[in-house]
């Protein structure tokens, strides 16, 4: 049984995670796609916490920092 700190991270790293690639879909653009598809998948293969946690804020700060 999964531990429940890591099904609630899961859940908000694919929410973030969903509203990227819905918004690159939207505006055409691939590092969101990319960027959303990752934070959706990631937390399937990663069971600690506090690289969880690193990895997924990361992920979802890549866009704002890299533009193109």
């Amino acid at each position: 049984m999964p531990d429940p700190a890591n099904l609630v991270w899961g859940l908000i790293f694919g929410s973030v995670g969903l509203g990227f690639f819905v918004y690159g879909k939207s505006q055409k653009m691939f590092l969101p796609i990319l960027s959303g598809m990752a934070l959706m998948v990631f937390p399937y293969f990663v069971t600690d916490i506090a690289v969880m946690i690193l990895v997924g804020v990361a992920l979802a700060a890549l866009p704002f920092f890299i533009r193109f």
